[in-house]
């Protein structure tokens, strides 16, 4: 049997996503499950090396986590250019889950050195940037990705699923609603859960460049091409707390609502907040509705009803409502065993890499995600429609 050993260079997974969903949730994972299995004689094993600024942090997480995967600490270095280059072993994968700010060079160094890129989204903060970006990977011939994991979410794959089956008929109107609360640190006992740059424009944060790219590749891979965009951001709560215990001045968008309008004329709806409190059955809820049923989504979960199981209500608010509108769905089943949604991507990437299997979800891909969240902040800031070209 062989194993073909894949070096990847995982930079900036300190953080709270890149520690979770890359490097535990998958590429451990991966290792745990004994590699990707191409076949009975073939797997592909990858092999990390974690790099970043901070190396108390990089040894923290090399000493928890790797004794009970690969009965040692995982291996790690500050030395990021060096790594990229060789010093450190071969590695011929690059990722990169830093702040959007800083992938530019990063991902300008990996294409230098020959690498596979491999990158968290945003891949950056304009249209222009994230082109070119691709382009410089394209022009090395590079293989190149993006993350786009909700795609592999159960409930996305079931609405896919659903949709080729008929079940919609004509789809109508898309309604999504995303986000909680995030506390803004300033409460007693209450410390905020998610990093204080996402609140600094300055720094690349806002919910229109983070969620934006979300909503791009979910209704362009869901429902359909977006054709144009309208939308409003607002900055809600001004002050924060960050890390070291300092206030400062909120100064990107903590919440955003847009209107998609898709090539066939669906609307698509969906509103994002970090400042809502959530009584809904998750943090992130879809309803499609079309002429012969509806759906509601979470991340993982679908009820759908049809067209014959729809009540008829009767407006009159002078007696309580007799109709209990959460009977009447029905809970899609689970036919199948759901992996882990990021998992799932890298191992398809990983299979590119070495095999050269098709991978469509590229920096292009992902500059496209860029694209709406820049034209979104042009609709919000002329208070206009605003049409979304082809890249």
């Amino acid at each position: 049997m062989e194993t073909r050993r894949l070096g990847i260079i995982m930079n900036g997974v300190t953080g709270r996503m890149g520690t979770n969903q890359h490097l535990i949730r998958s590429i451990l994972a991966i290792i745990q499950q004994g590699g990707v299995k191409i076949s009975p004689e073939f797997t592909l094993m990858p092999d990390p090396i974690l790099t970043g600024r901070n190396e108390n942090k990089l040894r923290a997480l090399a000493e928890m986590h790797g004794p009970a995967v690969i009965g040692e600490p995982l291996k790690y270095t500050t030395d990021v250019p060096g790594a990229i280059d060789g010093k450190h072993d071969d590695y011929e994968i690059f990722f990169d889950a830093s702040g959007t700010l800083q992938r530019t060079k990063f991902v300008e160094m990996a294409v230098s050195a020959g690498k596979a890129i491999y990158c968290e989204k945003p891949t950056a903060v304009t249209t222009d940037e994230a082109i070119r970006l691709a382009k410089l990977a394209e022009d090395a011939g590079l293989k190149n990705g993006v993350v786009q994991d909700k795609l592999w979410l159960p409930s996305f794959r079931k609405l896919r699923m659903l949709n080729e089956q008929g079940f919609f008929g004509k789809i109508l109107s898309v309604r999504g609603e995303f986000g909680y609360w995030v506390f803004t640190g300033l409460d007693y006992d209450q410390p905020a859960q998610r990093p204080s740059w996402n609140y600094r424009a300055e720094d690349g944060g806002g919910m229109m460049i983070d969620m934006f790219c979300h909503w791009r590749y979910v209704i362009d891979n869901v429902f359909g091409p977006v054709k144009s965009v309208v939308a409003h951001g607002a900055t809600d709560l001004p002050k924060r707390r960050n890390e070291n215990g300092e206030v400062f001045d909120a100064t990107a968008d903590d919440s955003a609502y847009a209107i998609f309008l898709l090539e066939d004329g669906t609307v698509c709806q969906f509103n994002s907040s970090w400042c809502t409190r959530v009584r809904r059955d998750d943090l992130l809820t879809i309803q499609v509705d079309g002429e012969k049923g509806s759906a509601v989504a979470g991340l993982r979960e679908v009820h759908v009803q049809s067209a014959a199981e729809t009540p008829k209500p009767v407006w009159n608010p002078d007696i309580p409502q007799p109709i209990d509108f959460y009977d009447g769905w029905q809970l899609v089943p689970n036919n199948i065993e759901y992996d882990n949604a990021f998992k799932i991507q890298w191992e398809l990437f990983l299979r590119h890499v070495a095999l050269d299997e098709p991978f469509r979800w590229t920096l292009r891909e992902g500059a496209k995600g860029v694209q709406l969240a820049e034209l979104g902040m042009k609709s919000w800031h002329d208070h206009c429609w605003v049409d979304v070209p082809a890249l």
